[in-house]
C-alpha cells in the first residue's frame, strides 16, 4: 500500500517530468521481467517525478488484467520508493475497478484511468465510470481526457466534489480552449498533465495554462535529452526548445506518423537503438522497419551534437 496521500502524490508528479516506461516482451510476447527491472532501475537514475507502469507506452491495451498488477508490483519493488509509481487502468468499469484494486495492493501510488474500451457515452455515464474507480481505491486517480472519454469542465467539477482522491487531469486531445476552460473552472484542485503523443510539441504553450508537467515517451531511451528539454520548457528557454524540436522531436514525429500505432513502436525501437532492447510490440501493433530503425538511430546519434551546441551557447 502506498504511503503517499493522493494530494502528496499529485504534488510530487506536478513538480517535474513524467514518463511511461515500455513493457519489455520476449520474442514470444511473454513479459520480460529481468529487462523491465533493469530499465526501471536505470530510469530512476535521472530526474523524473513519476513513472507510470503499464501505461499507454507500456502497452496497457495488450496486457491482461492479471498482468497489470504483477508488472506494477515489480515496478514498485525496483524503484524502491525513489519515485512515485502510478498504474494504468481502464476498459469497462468492472474491469477498471478490478485492475485498480490490484494495482493498489501491488503498491502503486496512484492510477491513470484510460478511456473505456471502444464505447462512446454521455457525460453522466463517464462520470459514473470515474466515480466508481475512485471509490474502489484510496490512492490518487488521474483521468485521461482523450478519444471517447472527453470530460467537460462542469462534469470534472462535480467529480472533484464527490471524489477527494481524484487529483489529476491528463489532456490527450490538444484542445487549448477546453484546457483553458478546465483550468479556469478547477484551478489548483487538480494537477494538470500534458498527455499528447510526443507532448514536447505542446509543452511550452501548455505551461502558460497551468500544465506544469507532461509525459515524455522519449525519456525511455534518451532521458538526458528529455530532462534537458523539460528544463528548457520550465525556464521558457526558446532557443533550447526550438533546437530540440527541430533536430529531434519533429523528425521523430515524421517517422512516427508513417503508420498507425507507431507512437508506441518507435519508443520500443528507441530502446533497441540504445542497447536496451525491450523486444517487440505485441499485436495488433507492428514494429518499425529496419530502414526506419536506421533513421531513428541516426537521430539519436546526433543528439550529443545538439547538446554541445546548446551548452556552448550558455
Amino acid at each position: 500500500m502506498s504511503k503517499m496521500t493522493p494530494q502528496e502524490m499529485a504534488q510530487k508528479i506536478g513538480s517535474g517530468l513524467l514518463s511511461f516506461p515500455v513493457t519489455p516482451f520476449r520474442a514470444d510476447y511473454s513479459f520480460d521481467e529481468a529487462t523491465y527491472r533493469a530499465n526501471m532501475d536505470w530510469l530512476c537514475g535521472y530526474d523524473v517525478a513519476g513513472l507510470f507502469a503499464a501505461g499507454g507506452t507500456g502497452e496497457f491495451f495488450s496486457l491482461t488484467p492479471t498482468e497489470v498488477p504483477q508488472i506494477v508490483k515489480i515496478a514498485v519493488e525496483e524503484t524502491k520508493g525513489r519515485v512515485p509509481v502510478l498504474a494504468g487502468t481502464g476498459y469497462g468499469t468492472a474491469i477498471a475497478r478490478e485492475i485498480a484494486v490490484g494495482a493498489e495492493k501491488a503498491g502503486a501510488d496512484g492510477l491513470l484511468l484510460l478511456p473505456p474500451y471502444l464505447t462512446h457515452s454521455e457525460q453522466e455515464g463517464l462520470a459514473a465510470h470515474v466515480e466508481a474507480v475512485c471509490a474502489a481505491v484510496k490512492i490518487g486517480v488521474i483521468v485521461y481526457n482523450r478519444d471517447n472519454a472527453i470530460l467537460q469542465p462542469d462534469t470534472l467539477a462535480r467529480l472533484a466534489e464527490r471524489c477527494p482522491n481524484l487529483v489529476g487531469y491528463k489532456d490527450g486531445i490538444g484542445d487549448i480552449e477546453l484546457m483553458t476552460r478546465v483550468y479556469t473552472k478547477l484551478g489548483d484542485r487538480l494537477t494538470y498533465i500534458g498527455g499528447l503523443p510526443t507532448a514536447e510539441t505542446f509543452a511550452l504553450p501548455y505551461l502558460d495554462m497551468g500544465v506544469t508537467t507532461y509525459s515524455s515517451a522519449v525519456f525511455n531511451f534518451v532521458p538526458e535529452f528529455a530532462t534537458n528539454f523539460y528544463a528548457g520548457v520550465r525556464k521558457r528557454d526558446h532557443e533550447t526548445i526550438h533546437a530540440g524540436l527541430k533536430n529531434f522531436i519533429l523528425p521523430l514525429i515524421a517517422i512516427r506518423n508513417r503508420k498507425k500505432g507507431y507512437a508506441v513502436s518507435i519508443i520500443k525501437a528507441g530502446m533497441k537503438v540504445i542497447g536496451r532492447d525491450s523486444g517487440p510490440v505485441r499485436p495488433p501493433l507492428t514494429d518499425l522497419t529496419e530502414q526506419e530503425t536506421a533513421e531513428l538511430t541516426a537521430l539519436v546519434k546526433n543528439l550529443p551534437a545538439i547538446r554541445s551546441t546548446q551548452q556552448a551557447a550558455e
